[in-house]
């Protein structure tokens, strides 16, 4: 047998890097973990995990030690702690309505944030200032010896993630940046139009004096990347995290891993059709979901409460519509999950108050329009880590450099 088609032997290095990174990984997500613990779950010997831990607290990467009183006879097994106040990546978040950014330590820990609203009309390329200011502000409060691993953006709207340039479609240009845009302009001629096609990795990077510019991933990818490692949809596999942001977009785990799509511009199902002799939409098509929604409630967080608040004091009106949005949103749904076949639906952002507010409608659409195969075991959640999803996503992406070869990356 040809030995060109046969699989190179790990070597003893290679295998060693993978176990530390796999074991960093556990205790970034699980926080405080004991040794047994890691033995258990990682299937390594009660020897390799001490020398194994041994290497990353000489890493400064955590620390150990005994843990709180058991009651249990013997000697307790050491407890392994991420080093949140000393490991440390930077989360910043483009939104329609504001900006934000966090220093996020080693297992998720925010240890300082800043927040400045968006004003209307601010394009893209005009936050990097702003978003720097809020990085340098917070440097001044770092340890001396603490260890900068990297840095993650979460973008509102269409981006394209592999090299950090940001499109926005014509409909987030004219909500967002405060843009006029004729309907069926294609997103690129509008991007380029209003001047917001931003390589937003490379600006910040270049303003912040750094070696690697932020990664650069998109709000709801990044919120359902966030859910999935520590919120409401921790443990499951397969997952569609609807983000509700002047439009909606869709943040999609399949198989435990991200779904992007092509250059990074998968999940704009917002502008799945559902009614095609309705409204036009700044896309070029019509009866988009978001639109058909948006008929009824704007897709803004403010928009949406007020109508809860009003339908709640009992306004016949704002209950009417409430209804019919929430019938729209369950409509859209329905369709989702009969193509993922997700365990779980999470609902962020604007879609958060009205899928509470009209849950019964939205079951009684996937009750009539979902395949029972596909929902007999779904789970329709709200997010465990609220507004914060999208800066969490983006500290995740920031701490993956490290998580792949702590030993390299710490030394850099």
């Amino acid at each position: 047998m040809s030995t060109s088609h046969q699989r190179s032997t790990p070597t003893q290095d290679s295998v060693r890097r993978q176990n530390l990174g796999a074991l960093l990984r556990y205790v970034h997500v699980a926080g405080d973990t004991s040794r047994a613990e890691l033995t258990n779950q990682l299937g390594l010997n009660r020897s390799t995990i001490g020398a194994l831990t041994a290497d990353l607290a000489g890493a400064g990467l955590i620390d150990e030690g005994t843990p709180q009183e058991t009651g249990r006879a013997g000697r307790p097994s050491l407890v392994v702690r991420p080093r949140s106040s000393r490991v440390y990546g930077y989360a910043l978040s483009i939104e329609v309505d504001r900006l934000r950014a966090a220093r996020v330590g080693l297992g998720g820990k925010v240890l300082d944030s800043r927040e400045l609203p968006r004003p209307h009309g601010t394009a893209v390329r005009d936050t990097v200032a702003t978003l720097a200011g809020f990085v340098h502000d917070m440097q001044r409060a770092t340890p001396p010896d603490g260890v900068f691993v990297g840095s993650g953006i979460a973008v509102s709207r269409m981006m394209r993630h592999a090299d950090g340039v940001v499109r926005v479609l014509p409909a987030a240009v004219s909500a967002a940046d405060g843009v006029a845009v004729a309907a069926g302009t294609s997103a690129a001629a509008a991007a380029g139009a209003a001047g917001i096609v931003a390589d937003l990795g490379v600006a910040l990077g270049a303003e912040l004096g750094l070696d690697r510019p932020p990664v650069v991933g998109a709000v709801a990818d990044l919120a359902a990347l966030a859910e999935h490692t520590r919120g409401a949809a921790a443990g499951l596999d397969n997952v569609v995290h609807l983000h509700g942001d002047a439009g909606i977009s869709a943040g999609i785990i399949a198989d435990g891993r991200r779904v992007t799509g092509h250059g990074g511009h998968g999940g704009e199902v917002g502008h799945m059709v559902v009614n095609p002799q309705g409204r036009e939409c700044g896309c070029g098509s019509r009866g988009c979901w978001e639109m058909e929604i948006a008929r009824h409630v704007p897709l803004e967080r403010d928009a949406v409460r007020a109508c809860v608040d009003a339908a709640r004091r009992g306004d016949p009106a704002a209950r009417a519509t409430l209804r019919q949005a929430a019938d729209w949103l369950g409509f859209g749904v329905a369709n989702l999950v009969n193509v993922f076949n997700p365990t779980a639906v999470v609902f962020g952002g604007a879609l958060r108050e009205l899928y509470l507010a009209g849950a019964a409608q939205v079951r009684g659409r996937l009750a009539t329009m979902a395949l029972p195969a596909c929902r007999e075991h779904l789970r329709l959640r709200t997010p465990l880590l609220g507004d914060d999803a999208p800066l969490v996503g983006a500290a995740e992406l920031a701490f993956e450099r490290l998580l792949a070869d702590p030993l390299e990356t710490a030394d850099s």
